[in-house]
């Protein structure tokens, strides 16, 4: 399978400059490429949030340019060293990817091994539905199906209960819970400053110690941590498939 994907939480940290928090694994995933085709489409202001990831990136010493400038928006996907898709609101970015034909080119240059980041609702386009987004539906988007580069749903900026905070409402998990009263996919909760990195049928979970929380249908979800392999526990079909195939994890 080929796959090189790095999926993060959040692009922004209280205190700290835009992506400074995970620009040394930014740095490690795009390696040798010269430059990364932005996705802006999350926020309203697509010009502004150009700039910001441009100026984020500046130190990486990229070249970034941004899909809405683009003659060809597909024609630049097709040929993109790299690509960025960045946070904001889930349903209008993939109203904006579905009603351009992007999303479609998205999934063929990710699942041909094409690099892909995403930072929050760029990270959530990842899995098959959209469905564990934090975000209000400001629009309505044709299809709640995302890209279905990894197998799992993910919940980016998941936060437990603060039990000194009175709150009678549902909390993140519950919310996840109801997911799984009527979808089977397994959902990853990441908390603020982690990600997972993905290549090919191996799953890392890197950054903070935090960690994250997996949830699955009809079991108790579990906590992971930094430097942990989930595929067996996030996509465990693909797992058994590549070492059926003889495929050797020598992780260990």
């Amino acid at each position: 399978m080929k796959r090189h994907l790095l999926l993060i939480s959040n692009s922004t940290q209280p205190g700290r400059p835009y992506l400074e928090h995970c620009l040394d694994e930014m740095a490690s995933f795009l390696a040798d490429a010269r430059s990364v085709l932005f996705v802006p489409y999350a926020m309203q202001n697509v010009d502004a949030y150009a700039d910001a990831a441009r100026n984020g990136l500046r130190d990486l010493g990229v070249q970034v340019s941004s899909i809405h400038r683009a003659e060809d928006p597909l024609g630049a996907v097709r040929d993109a060293e790299a690509i960025f898709i960045g946070g904001g609101n889930t349903f209008r970015l993939l109203d904006r990817l579905a009603r351009s034909g992007l999303l479609g080119a998205l999934r063929s240059f990710a699942r041909a091994g094409g690099r892909y980041m995403g930072t929050s609702a760029g990270s959530n386009m990842a899995g098959p539905t959209i469905k564990t987004t934090n975000d209000m539906p400001i629009i309505y988007p044709p299809t709640f199906d995302a890209l279905d580069i990894v197998s799992f749903n993910i919940n980016p900026h998941y936060a437990d209960r603060d039990p000194d905070v009175p709150h009678d409402g549902e909390t993140r998990s519950q919310r996840i819970a109801e997911f799984h009263e009527i979808d089977s996919h397994a959902v990853i909760g990441l908390r603020e400053q982690t990600m997972l990195l993905v290549d090919g049928t191996s799953i890392q979970l890197r950054g903070s110690h935090a960690g994250a929380k997996v949830f699955r249908q009809g079991q108790p979800p579990t906590e992971h941590h930094a430097g942990e392999f989930l595929d067996h526990v996030l996509e465990p079909h693909t797992t058994l498939q590549a070492s059926t195939n003889g495929a050797k994890d020598d992780r260990e």
